[in-house]
C-alpha cells in the first residue's frame, strides 16, 4: 500500500510524505514541506497546495491520502482557514480518485508514538525508527506528513484485521448450522 500524508498548515509550512508498506515493514518514498512566502495570498496558498499535492498523486499514485484533521482548540478564523488548506487536499485526492482519510493529531500521535500527548521530537524519533531512517526527517512538518501517512497504515492494517475475523465468525456461525446463531463470550469487568 502506498499512502501520502499531509499535514496542512495556514501560517508556516505544509508537510507532505509518501511511503510504501507492505504490511509489515515501511519504506520513505519521498518527504518534505512547502512554505510560501509570508506576502502569498490566502488564495496563492490554496493554489499552490492544491497543485503540489495534485502533483504529487500524479507521481506516486498513492492508494490513499491522509490528512490531519483541524485542531480544534486554534481561534475560529485559523481553524476555518485550516479547514479550507485541508479541503483542497481532500479535492486533490477526489479528482484523482483516491481516498482520502482524516486523522486527529491525537491519533496520528497515539499511533506511531504510542501516547497520544507524545511531543514532537518523540514523533520524529519514531518516524525515523519506523522507516529505518539514518536522520531525523526535517522539518518537523514533514515528519508530522511521514506519521500521518504511518498512522493511516496501522489503521488499514488494524480495518483489514477486523474484517477478516469479523468474516470468519460469520462463517463459522453458517457452518455450525445453529438456528440461533453463534454466540460469543465476553468476560465482564468486576
Amino acid at each position: 500500500m502506498r499512502v501520502l500524508g499531509v499535514d496542512p498548515s495556514v501560517a508556516g509550512a505544509t508537510g507532505y510524505g509518501v511511503i510504501e508498506t507492505d504490511g509489515k515493514h515501511a519504506q520513505l518514498m519521498r518527504f518534505g514541506a512547502m512554505r510560501l512566502p509570508a506576502r502569498a495570498t490566502f488564495a496563492v496558498r490554496l493554489r499552490e497546495i492544491h497543485f503540489l499535492i495534485s502533483g504529487l498523486v500524479q507521481e506516486f499514485a498513492p492508494d490513499a491520502v491522509a490528512v490531519e484533521s483541524v485542531f480544534t482548540s486554534l481561534n475560529m478564523a485559523t481553524a476555518l482557514k485550516l479547514a479550507e488548506m485541508r479541503g483542497v487536499v481532500l479535492l486533490a485526492a477526489a479528482q484523482a480518485h483516491i481516498p482520502a482519510h482524516s486523522y486527529s493529531p491525537r491519533e496520528v500521535k497515539a499511533s506511531v508514538a504510542g501516547y497520544g500527548a507524545a511531543s514532537k521530537e518523540q514523533i520524529q524519533l519514531m518516524v525515523k525508527s519506523l522507516l529505518d531512517l539514518s536522520e531525523v526527517p526535517e522539518p518537523a512538518d514533514a515528519s508530522d506528513a511521514l506519521a500521518v501517512a504511518l498512522c493511516h497504515a496501522q489503521a488499514s492494517r488494524a480495518r483489514a484485521r477486523l474484517a477478516l475475523a469479523v468474516d470468519n465468525l460469520r462463517v463459522a456461525g453458517e457452518a455450525g448450522g445453529s438456528s440461533r446463531g453463534s454466540r460469543i463470550s465476553v468476560p465482564r469487568g468486576r
